[in-house]
C-alpha cells in the first residue's frame, strides 16, 4: 500500500468530459475523444464519461438513417478500443448503434481493448424541441441481450452494471440524459443494485435557467441514492440550427459538488475528482433504510448483470482531486456558515425552551468561566428567556475562581454577567477545596505544589456540587456548558464538571464551531460595545481549564498543550463517527487538509486564527491520542450523558441517539490499523 495514494484510501478518480465535436464525424470525434482520454490516463483516472452519442453528433436528424454514417460510427468505436489498450481509464462514449433492425441510443463502455457492454437508453424525449423517437427504439425492455458491435459480440441491456474485480467498491451504472429527468430513473435501480457511480451520458440542449435544473437533479439523485454522479452535457461543434449547447459537466457525491466544467467551452475539456466510494458504501451500509427500498424494489424482472473487469490500480503518488475541508463543521463558505449558525443557536434555544416549560422551573443555575463554552451556553439561556419573556434576572450565574482562575478571564466573566442583565454571584471555592485536600492528605495542602488530577478534580468537582446545591435551593435547573470536542475526547470528571447538568445546550456542538457561534450572535444581537467587547475577549482568550496555576514563566494552563489541537480532534471526530472512516484513511485526509498552510484558499471567516500546519508526525500522534481518549477512556462517560439537543449532521455522541457503544470497550483495533499503515514521515 501506497500511503500517499488516492487508490490505497478507497478513492476512485472520475472525470466528467466534454469533448469538440463535429456533426457527423466519427473520426474526428473520436480523435477528439481520445485526447481527453490520454491525458486522462496520464491524469491517473479511471472512469470517464463522455457525451451522449459523441462519436457521432447529437443534433443530426434524420442523418442517423444513412448506413454510411453508422458505419463509420462503428469504425471510430474501432478506433478507440484499439486506442484503449494502452489507456487505464474506462471510458463511456455515446453511440448510435444498429441491433435487430432497430437503432438504440447506446453508451459503449470502452476499457483495455475491449467493449464490455452496451447500455441502450430507456426514455426516449419527444416533445417541445426532441424528436428521438423518430430515429430510436427504447432500450426499456431490452434485458439478457447481446449485441455485435465494431467487431465484437457484448452484453446489451438497461441491466447491465460494470465492477472492477480488485476494488470492491469501483461499480457503476449508466444512463442517458432524459433517464434521470423522470420519476423512477434506472440509476435508482442501480444504486439499489450496488452501484456507488452512476453516470449520465447526456446531450441535453441549453436554455436559460436550465443548467440549475442539471445541477439539482444530479444532486438530488446522488444524494437520494448514496452515490456519486457524473454528468456530462454535449458541447462545442454540436449543431446550432436551432438549439445552442453549453458543455456543462459536473460531479457530485452525496448531494455535494466536487467539480465541474467551464460552461459555454470553445474547446475540449473535463472536470476531474476523486469519489470515496468507500465511504459511498459505509453510508449505505449504515442507513438500513436504503437496504429496506432496495428489497421492496429490486424484483427479478429488474435485476441486473454484474459485467466484471480488470483494472491495474495506480500505485503513484499523487495529489488528491478533491478538496478536504479543514474545518468539516464549519463551512468555508460564508453564507453557509451564517446559515447553520442560525440553525444551531436557533436549535439549541428551541430545546431549552422545550425544557424549562415541559418541566415548569424557571430558574437556570450556569456556571460562568469566561470560556468559550460557558459563554455560548448564557448566550443560548438569554435568548431562551427572551423568547419566552421571562426576565433574564431568573438565569443565575456563578463564577467560581479557583486556585488557578485568571484575573482576565474572571473579569469577563463578571463583565459577560452582568451585560447579560442575569443574576451574578462569586463563590470562592478555594477554602473548600483546600479542606478537602487536606482531608484527603493531599501534599497541596501541606504546602507542597503538587497539581496532579485530585488537585484539578476536587477543584471540577466543588464548582459542580455547588451548582447542583444551589439548583436544589432555589429551584433551578444546572444547564451544562461542555460541547461536542470535550465529550468525544472524554476531557470531563465523571459526574462533575462539564460531564454532568440537568440539560446540556452545547452537547452537540463541536469546539471549532462554537466561536462562529459567538461571532454570529454578537453580528445578529443587540448588545452594547461594552459586551460586543468582552465577548471579544472571550475569543481572544486561550483555551485553558485553569485548574493548575501558572508556572514561573507565567504561562497558563493549556488543553491543546496537554490533549492535542481542538482543529485535528474535531476533523477525527466528524469523520470517524459520521462516516466510519479507517484512522488511515483519515490521517491520509487530515495531511491533504492541513500538510500546506498554503494550499487552498484560508476561510475568510477565520480572521483571528493563525494559520496551521501539521506534518504526517504530528497527524498520527494526534490521532493515536484521539483513538485511545475515545475509545478506551471516554465512553463510559456518554454513557450517563445528560440530555441536549442533537445540533450538527455531523452528529451527536448522545447513548439515546447517533452513538452507542460498551462502556468497556476498547480501541486495540483502531490503533493497530493507524500504526500499521500510516508512516511516521
Amino acid at each position: 500500500m501506497n500511503f500517499h495514494s488516492p487508490y490505497s484510501h478507497g478513492f476512485i478518480r472520475a472525470a466528467a468530459c466534454t469533448p469538440a465535436c463535429e456533426i457527423a464525424d466519427p473520426e474526428f470525434n473520436a480523435r477528439s475523444m481520445l485526447e481527453l482520454a490520454r491525458e486522462g490516463h496520464e491524469r491517473q483516472v479511471a472512469l470517464m464519461v463522455f457525451t451522449e452519442l459523441g462519436i457521432s453528433g447529437y443534433a443530426l436528424d434524420d442523418l442517423f438513417g444513412q448506413d454510411a454514417l453508422l458505419d463509420a460510427v462503428e469504425e471510430g468505436l474501432r478506433t478507440m478500443v484499439e486506442a484503449s489498450k494502452t489507456l487505464l481509464p474506462v471510458m463511456l462514449v455515446g453511440a448510435p448503434l444498429r441491433h435487430e433492425g432497430r437503432l438504440f441510443n447506446c453508451a459503449v463502455v470502452i476499457h483495455a481493448g475491449r467493449i464490455l457492454g452496451v447500455v441502450p437508453k430507456t426514455h426516449l424525449p419527444n416533445y417541445r424541441e426532441f424528436y428521438e423517437k423518430r430515429w430510436f427504439a427504447s432500450g426499456r425492455t431490452v434485458r439478457e441481450s447481446m449485441i455485435s458491435v465494431a467487431g465484437e459480440t457484448v452484453p446489451f441491456g438497461v441491466d447491465l452494471q460494470f465492477a472492477a474485480q480488485e476494488m470492491p467498491d469501483f461499480i457503476f451504472h449508466v444512463e442517458i440524459c432524459e433517464d434521470v429527468w423522470l420519476p423512477a430513473p434506472p440509476s435508482d435501480f442501480g444504486a439499489m443494485s450496488g452501484a456507488l457511480i452512476l453516470t449520465n451520458l447526456s446531450a441535453s440542449n441549453v436554455t436559460v435557467g436550465k443548467a440549475d435544473v442539471r445541477k439539482m437533479l444530479c444532486s438530488a439523485q446522488s444524494a437520494r441514492t448514496f452515490s456519486a454522479y457524473l454528468y456530462s452535457a454535449a458541447g462545442p461543434g454540436e449543431s446550432t440550427t436551432d438549439l445552442a449547447w453549453d458543455g456543462q459537466a459536473c460531479i457530485y457525491e452525496l448531494g455535494e459538488l466536487l467539480t465541474e466544467t467551464e460552461r459555454f467551452p470553445t474547446k475540449s475539456q473535463m472536470c476531474i475528482a476523486d469519489i470515496d466510494v468507500e465511504r459511498l458504501r459505509l453510508e449505505r451500509m449504515r442507513t438500513g433504510t436504503f437496504n429496506d427500498a432496495a428489497t421492496l424494489h429490486m424484483t427479478p424482472a429488474k435485476s441486473f448483470r454484474r459485467v466484471l473487469f480488470n483494472f491495474e490500480r495506480p500505485q503513484e503518488t499523487v495529489a488528491l482531486e478533491r478538496a478536504v475541508q479543514r474545518y468539516p463543521f464549519v463551512p468555508a463558505d460564508a453564507k453557509r456558515l451564517d446559515q447553520d449558525c442560525y440553525e444551531t443557536f436557533n436549535i439549541q434555544v428551541q430545546g431549552l425552551m422545550k425544557r424549562l416549560k415541559t418541566t415548569g422551573i424557571k430558574k437556570l443555575c450556569i456556571g460562568i468561566s469566561g470560556g468559550l463554552d460557558s459563554t455560548h451556553a448564557l448566550l443560548v439561556a438569554a435568548k431562551a428567556y427572551d423568547q419566552l419573556g421571562w426576565p433574564r434576572s431568573d438565569i443565575l450565574g456563578f463564577t467560581m475562581p479557583g486556585f488557578a482562575t485568571g484575573d482576565e478571564t474572571k473579569s469577563n466573566a463578571w463583565a459577560l454577567m452582568n451585560g447579560m442583565g442575569i443574576t451574578a454571584e462569586e463563590i470562592d471555592i478555594r477554602p473548600l477545596a483546600t479542606q478537602l485536600l487536606h482531608d484527603l492528605k493531599h501534599p497541596f495542602s501541606g504546602g507542597e505544589p503538587v497539581y496532579d488530577v485530585t488537585f484539578e478534580n476536587v477543584q471540577a468537582g466543588l464548582r459542580t456540587d455547588f451548582l447542583f446545591r444551589a439548583a436544589n435551593q432555589r429551584n433551578a435547573l444546572v444547564l451544562g456548558t461542555g460541547d461536542l470536542s470535550e465529550i468525544a475526547l472524554g476531557w470531563s470528571t465523571y459526574g462533575v464538571g462539564d460531564q454532568m447538568s440537568h440539560y446540556n445546550v452545547n452537547a452537540s456542538v463541536p469546539k471549532t464551531l462554537i466561536q462562529h457561534l459567538i461571532r454570529w450572535v454578537i453580528k445578529t444581537e443587540s448588545f452594547d460595545g461594552e459586551t460586543d467587547q468582552v465577548l471579544q475577549r472571550i475569543l481572544d482568550t486561550l483555551i485553558s481549564p485553569e485548574l493548575v496555576p501558572a508556572g514561573a514563566d507565567g504561562v497558563m494552563q493549556s488543553t491543546e498543550d496537554k490533549i492535542g489541537p481542538y482543529d485535528l480532534h474535531d476533523f477525527t471526530l466528524y469523520y470517524l463517527t459520521r462516516f466510519g472512516l479507517k484512522p488511515s484513511k483519515i490521517a491520509y485526509m487530515a495531511l491533504q487538509a492541513w500538510g500546506d498552510v498554503d494550499a487552498g484558499q484560508w476561510p475568510a471567516h477565520f480572521p483571528d486564527e493563525k494559520k496551521r500546519q501539521f506534518e504526517l508526525p504530528v497527524i498520527k500522534r494526534w490521532l493515536e491520542t484521539f483513538l485511545f481518549r475515545f475509545f478506551t477512556i471516554s465512553q463510559f462517560k456518554r454513557s450517563a450523558s445528560p440530555n441536549g439537543p442533537k445540533v450538527t449532521s455531523g452528529g451527536s455522541l448522545s447513548p439515546r441517539g447517533d452513538w452507542r457503544a460498551p462502556s468497556d470497550g476498547n480501541g486495540r483495533v483502531w490503533l493497530k490499523e493507524l500504526k500499521d499503515n500510516v508512516p511516521d514521515a
